[in-house]
């Protein structure tokens, strides 16, 4: 076994760690697999050994905490805001290599890939089996820039497939580009990545930046990418599957309803309907599949990655913000807590103000003070309850541009709300309200030094 960064390298990881279950008995792709998911949402990782169809295992709930995603990157759970914003700040460009076990086997010419892929059909009312943890790799008509990302794809029968894409997503701005010059999109699709991949194509960085780099930096060494086949374009030559194709601007299909991650239906119209032309994988590939919906892998893969590029957008136009947390409480996209250090008057406010620009699904922001620990409810319930003056520190925008997949908007508006619960100048000072209640510092100093002697 390869030690390079691949999925099959995390898996063995999370084996070791006890975090991996193997389903010996034998499932089916039609809801099954998604039904054991979902009911094992914070559990071990799912590695389904006896799948009906293809006859490849397939695998999910790997990135189900943030504790998964720091065991991928080899840091402590602690280190992980601080690993992935440095990894925006300083990338690691990508390898070219001659060949990857990805393309061991190849399969060209008239596919069918609901016989050759065991994809699941997730939820009642859809219309058919969806990828989900597929990695999209485009390039812009234009300029040849490379854009990684995640959309729905769904089987539309024989090689056919329907991409369903938001419209604000950068692969969507390369479809509509290809589109005004009369052209198809070549793509790729990469299923069964190392985590740093699955994260980096997540990442709200501006169109341009090759996600790639990122995934190099998240791992501490550059990703390697072998050529495709039959489409121009580079993909991880340690991926698992490879599908390679073209999107074709002009053929709009009905996608009809769909789960998103409120844990809802939405109907969102018509998606790009596409073809792939050649599949190549390894001898004994695993399907990745992460489950749709209000499910933890597919929240916590939107909150860390945007929780990431927040903070490093937010930091540089706020020197006091220190970390940026996207609740799973809040889907992974819609809540965002803050924290900063020592803020001036009004730096709160600001913060709310700027995090909702840059991120349009934020609807509810709360600032608190970097004693306070973003992640825990109960100390950011605490500072509201301890900090927050709701007649001064309570922002209420009514009918701002909201996104689609807001559960509550209407017309594309929704409130959003803002709520500062930090301290102030002179708070925490002797004889203030907000004066801490303990021991004497130097007797606390060393309780805390020698506190397992007691």
């Amino acid at each position: 076994m390869s030690n390079k960064p691949s999925l099959r390298l995390f898996l063995d990881q999370l084996e070791a760690t006890g975090a991996l279950h193997r389903v010996a008995r034998a499932v089916s792709p039609e809801f099954e697999i998604g039904a054991i998911l979902g009911l094992r949402d914070g559990g071990p990782a799912q590695l389904f050994e006896n799948v009906d169809g293809p006859g490849l295992a397939v695998v999910g709930n790997i990135l189900n905490s943030r504790e998964r995603f720091a065991l991928a990157f080899g840091i402590p759970a602690d280190d992980l805001a601080d690993h992935c914003a440095a990894a925006v700040a300083a990338p690691v460009p990508p390898v070219t290599v001659n060949h990857g076990p990805v393309q061991d086997e190849v399969f060209e010419g008239a596919l069918d890939l609901a016989a050759l892929l065991p994809v699941p059909r997730w939820f009642e009312c859809e219309t058919a089996p969806y990828i989900t943890a597929g990695v999209i790799v485009a390039r812009d008509p234009e300029t040849g820039a490379r854009n990684l990302s995640i959309a729905r794809l769904r089987l539309d029968g024989g090689n056919r497939v329907m991409a369903g894409i938001a419209a604000n997503h950068h692969l969507n701005v390369l479809v509509q580009k290809a589109k005004l010059r009369g052209e198809a999109l070549e793509f790729a699709v990469a299923i069964g990545n190392h985590p740093a991949v699955l994260l980096a194509s997540q990442m709200y960085v501006d169109l341009g930046r090759d996600e790639f780099e990122i995934a190099g930096a998240l791992q501490r060494e550059p990703v390697e990418l072998v050529q495709c086949k039959t489409v121009n374009l580079a993909v991880p030559a340690a991926a698992e599957i490879v599908l390679e194709g073209t999107l074709y601007p002009d053929r709009s299909i009905e996608e009809g309803p769909v789960s998103e991650f409120p844990g809802f239906y939405v109907r969102y119209g018509p998606g790009v309907g596409g073809e792939i032309r050649c599949m190549t994988r390894r001898k004994d590939a695993i399907y990745q599949a992460v489950l749709p919906g209000f499910a933890s892998e597919h929240c916590l893969l939107g909150a860390v990655a945007i929780g990431t590029t927040l903070r490093h957008e937010l930091s540089r136009m706020i020197p006091a913000v220190r970390d940026v947390v996207i609740t799973e409480g809040g889907m992974g996209r819609l809540h965002a807590v803050i924290s900063v250090h020592r803020p001036r008057l009004g730096e709160g406010k600001r913060a709310v103000m700027l995090a909702m620009g840059l991120v349009n699904l934020l609807k509810l922001v709360i600032v608190v003070d970097d004693d306070v620990d973003p992640h825990d409810w109960k100390q950011v319930e605490w500072s509201l309850a301890a900090r927050f003056r709701g007649e001064e520190d309570l922002i209420v925008m009514p009918r701002v541009k909201a996104d689609r997949c807001d559960p509550v908007h209407e017309g594309l508006t929704v409130t959003k709300i803002g709520m500062i619960a930090t301290t102030r100048p002179g708070d925490g000072e002797a004889g203030s309200r907000s004066e801490f209640a303990r021991p004497p510092d130097e007797t606390l100093a060393r309780i805390r030094r020698d506190l397992e002697l007691y």
